[in-house]
């Protein structure tokens, strides 16, 4: 069985973080591991309470992870410190591990900045660029590409500047009211649009997370770099086509929407 390894925090309440990647690697056929930089007290109205873990202990669970159960692909979630960023970029070289997807979480959807300025250059520098692919959002390809992206044509100067800079694929994410299902691939100076159509689901916590860990488990089976994107893509539209509505504020997605048998009923 392929296997897939996500570095990221906890979310509370199961919707983003380890456990939206958990779920989306179980549902997309691989065997999912974790470890976690962080716990977060969070539901769907937001978070509460952040409390990381060490950088030793950090490093310790990746020791334990590569040296037992080697994954075939890796996706790195919010990191908050230069500390454990620059732990993760260690250990990740150390072991040689391969299909690094990276989403970049530095910005809100709000708009608001995730983490400090010190830890996005520890980011730019340690982690980049040993990536297979970086999932932006519109606001954080604007913080990596250090331009405005307000059109198509911007999608694609943003990403082909990103990918040009850290040696790696971009998968440049619409949404933030610019094509909000349409997102754009740079690879070795091509570029391919996948187009999606827009689900009006108000529920979307985890998306970015989510579709990220898709596209690792895909690269974990072996599928090429558009396929799992592709595959990805499908995916997540399942999930928000379920129209799962949990809790009082942006709720998670069904992760499940395709699971069968007696186990699931």
């Amino acid at each position: 069985m392929r296997t897939a390894l996500t570095i990221a925090g906890s979310d509370s309440s199961g919707g983003a973080g380890i456990q939206a990647d958990i779920k989306t690697m179980t549902c997309n056929g691989v065997y999912a591991m974790s470890a976690i930089t962080a716990l977060t007290a969070q539901n769907t109205t937001g978070v509460t309470g952040i409390m990381e873990v060490t950088p030793a202990f950090l490093e310790e669970q990746l020791d334990d992870i590569f040296t037992d159960i080697y994954p075939d692909a890796v996706k790195i979630g919010m990191v908050s410190s230069s500390e454990l960023i620059r732990s993760i970029s260690k250990k990740l070289k150390e072991y040689n591990a391969k299909n690094i997807v990276v989403d970049p979480v530095m910005v809100a959807t709000s708009g608001a900045r995730l983490i400090s300025d010190e830890a996005v250059s520890t980011l730019k520098q340690d982690l980049l660029p040993i990536a297979a692919v970086l999932t932006p959002n519109i606001p954080e390809a604007e913080v990596l590409a250090e331009m405005s992206i307000t059109r198509e044509e911007d999608m694609v100067s943003a990403a082909k500047i990103i990918g040009e800079k850290y040696h790696c694929a971009v998968l440049c994410k619409g949404g933030h009211s610019l094509n909000d299902a349409n997102d754009l691939l740079y690879r070795d100076g091509e570029i391919r649009w996948f187009r999606g159509k827009r689900i009006d689901n108000p529920n979307t916590h985890g998306t970015g997370c989510t579709l990220s860990s898709a596209i690792a488990s895909n690269l974990a089976k072996g599928y090429d770099l558009e396929t799992s994107v592709e595959r990805a893509k499908e995916y997540i539209s399942g999930a928000l086509a379920a129209m799962l509505d949990l809790g009082r504020g942006s709720g998670p997605m069904k992760h499940g929407f395709n699971i069968t048998g007696k186990y699931a009923e």
